[in-house]
């Protein structure tokens, strides 16, 4: 991990250092929206699923359907980012139309509850790394806090002390996890605003996809159609969204950090050029859109530098690293936990983040 060198912050932390921040990034034009980009995306995305579903009609039953099934699994994920910007409020200055787009998209195409995602993400923009408040790092099928580990014995135990190695192999199961999570949600939770529009939607995504697959394929070429799709968009999704924070250091709910710092410190973003940036949807640049989640994710490369400049004015650690350095970080950082070491990571940002 590559850290900016600073030094220890003071006991009292300015209250309005992001203020300035946001005055230097709005002067710079960097929160306007971007119609004619926005625009361009969604016909780039569409005239990929017309090829898609081109392929899928035309190929006929032969192996080489596996191939678009890898096609869809990324496809799937490109809208699921897509999806991400319009619950943010990235794309129109209408709130209403950014939630319509978000439920039309992550329904519809990609087969996930956009009320679900926006409780659950609301959540985590707001606590970042926070235990017991960021769902996130709450203890599920990993572990993120070591002090939950030691408690977990047999099947689960055996795969807590393991679970830097198998993280990746359990992504394979996370597009299944994302759909069920979907439909457990619009099932369970009747005051799920648009609650009807979303079933009907992901009834047509969750029902009618598989159901075609099945009439153009048949039944065996489709399980596996649709098993590599969804090992795909899982393991996609998986790896686009752990190195952002994983890894990152955990912040107890007694801790009072500041918003800038509480941003910046629990998040990392990732080098790489705009192969990169498309390949993430944008959250290679994970800092500025913590910062500034309603910032249009084509502008996050033109803030980075505003915001490293500032945070080395202000003794803020800066964390950035390649893509495959940071999953090497987040498979130790799980393993260390998952062996109930009680300081997993020793990170020098652990000793800044907290209040003096």
């Amino acid at each position: 991990m590559t850290t900016t060198p600073t030094t220890r912050p003071p006991r009292q932390r300015p209250v309005n250092d992001f203020l300035e921040l946001s005055r230097r990034v709005k002067a710079a034009g960097l929160t306007g929206r971007r119609y004619g980009w926005y625009v361009g995306r969604v016909l780039a995305l569409t005239a990929a699923f017309a090829g898609a579903f081109a392929l899928l009609l035309t190929l006929g039953r032969t192996p080489w359907q596996l191939a678009v099934a890898v096609l869809f699994g990324v496809l799937f994920t490109q809208a699921a980012f897509l999806g991400h910007d319009a619950a943010h409020q990235q794309v129109f200055n209408s709130s209403r139309r950014n939630e319509r787009m978000s439920q039309i998209v992550a329904n519809l195409v990609v087969g996930l509850s956009h009320g679900w995602w926006a409780r659950k993400h609301g959540k985590h923009h707001a606590d970042p790394n926070t235990i017991g408040k960021d769902g996130d790092i709450s203890t599920g099928a990993l572990v993120f806090n070591p002090e939950d580990a030691p408690g977990r014995t047999g099947v689960l135990g055996w795969i807590t002390r393991r679970q830097g190695w198998l993280f990746f192999p359990m992504l394979t199961l996370e597009g299944l996890n994302l759909h069920y999570s979907a439909v457990r949600t619009v099932a369970g939770q009747r005051d799920l605003p648009g609650r009807g529009l979303e079933i009907a939607l992901l009834a047509v995504r969750l029902i009618g996809f598989p159901a075609l697959l099945v009439v153009v394929l048949g039944p065996g070429l489709a399980a596996g159609f649709l098993a590599i799709q969804l090992v795909v968009f899982g393991v996609y999704m998986g790896a686009t969204f752990a190195p952002n924070h994983k890894g990152m250091p955990l912040i107890s709910e007694r801790d009072t950090v500041d918003f800038l710092r509480r941003q910046v410190l629990t998040s990392r973003n990732i080098r790489g050029g705009r192969l990169t940036t498309w390949a993430m949807g944008g959250l290679d640049h994970q800092i500025e859109h913590h910062l500034f989640p309603r910032m249009p994710s084509v502008n996050l490369r033109r803030a980075r530098p505003l915001v490293r400049e500032y945070c080395e004015e202000k003794g803020i650690p800066y964390s950035e690293t390649g893509l495959i350095q940071a999953y090497g970080i987040v498979v130790r950082y799980l393993n260390r936990v998952g062996l109930g070491e009680a300081d997993p990571f020793e990170c020098p940002i652990v000793a800044k983040y907290r209040p003096y």
